[in-house]
């Protein structure tokens, strides 16, 4: 860790009113200690959310912060890494707001492979609204939207991001402290898109994902001698529906970041006339 920068400097003065017992406290100490471990500095960090009880981690994080709408948190965080690159972004979001109304968002900045992190808390469940199923819900899960189960497959976000070409795919679980942190820093330390999702259970609405489940059915890929940068291996665990992994699962090594690819290293703040050539094509691009 550096000497210069400690987790609690990245905790805010505000109290988190999750739910006791929430897997998003585990999930937003992975966050700040693996920011202090890469030595980024609180001056130095934006974190975007969106909306669900994961939108509320930028307040409770000692940083620069934006607290979105439902499901665009991911244009916001492009925008902001490309206007100062300097920058070290993270963006926020849950399942319901990150592989729903923001599923197209999520799969073009996969594609755009901008450098920066995103951490997916992901229950399996619509908290915030009280309980209803999610895209990443098991197909029998019953709650008050779905008493017979969701009649439909879940999500795979994995395999959305593997098919959008990304370049680091990952999975953790927050109550695992030390590996959820180390996976969330090796995201911050790739060049390119770090995509991580978390296993991070609700445990108010969702009795079927709970803590005892994901510890009694994680497997580590880490133990198991897993090599991100195979191919083959890495579409084989993201196309296993009958296990739970937990390490990084792909990584390509020849990463290139979308700034690097355009030339767009300078600070907007710091060119004269407030853009880099081509800013505005890419701007097009984007909207």
């Amino acid at each position: 860790m550096s000497s210069e920068v400690r987790f609690t400097d990245f905790k805010s003065d505000k109290q988190p009113t999750w739910c006791p017992g929430c897997g998003d406290f585990g999930t937003m100490n992975g966050m700040m200690k693996a920011l202090a471990n890469t030595g980024n500095h609180p001056d130095e960090t934006f974190i975007v959310a969106g909306i669900g009880c994961s939108g509320k981690i930028g307040t409770y994080m000692h940083s620069y912060a934006l607290h979105g709408v439902h499901g665009r948190a991911l244009p916001v965080g492009t925008g902001v890494k490309l206007a100062n690159p300097d920058l070290e972004v993270m963006v926020a979001g849950g399942d319901g707001d990150g592989y729903s109304i923001g599923a197209g968002h999520f799969v073009h900045a996969v594609r755009r492979n901008v450098d920066m992190t995103y951490v997916v808390m992901d229950n399996r469940i619509y908290g915030l609204t009280k309980g209803q199923f999610s895209p990443t819900s098991r197909e029998d899960f019953e709650t008050s939207t779905s008493p017979d189960g969701t009649m439909m497959a879940p999500v795979n976000p994995l395999a959305l991001a593997l098919a959008a070409g990304a370049t680091f795919i990952a999975q953790s679980f927050s109550s695992d402290a030390l590996r959820h942190a180390e996976i969330i820093e090796e995201a911050i330390e790739h060049d390119g898109f770090g995509f991580v999702n978390v296993y991070s259970p609700c445990v108010t609405f969702n009795d079927v994902d709970t803590y005892d489940y994901f510890r009694d059915s994680l497997v580590d890929l880490q133990e198991e001698g897993h090599d991100p940068t195979d191919d083959d291996a890495a579409k084989e665990i993201i196309l296993d529906a009958d296990r739970e992994y937990q390490g990084v699962i792909y990584q390509d090594e020849d990463s290139v970041p979308y700034s690097e690819r355009h030339g767009l290293d300078e600070n907007m703040a710091n060119v004269p006339d407030g853009a880099p050539d081509g800013a505005m094509d890419l701007v097009r691009e984007f909207y």
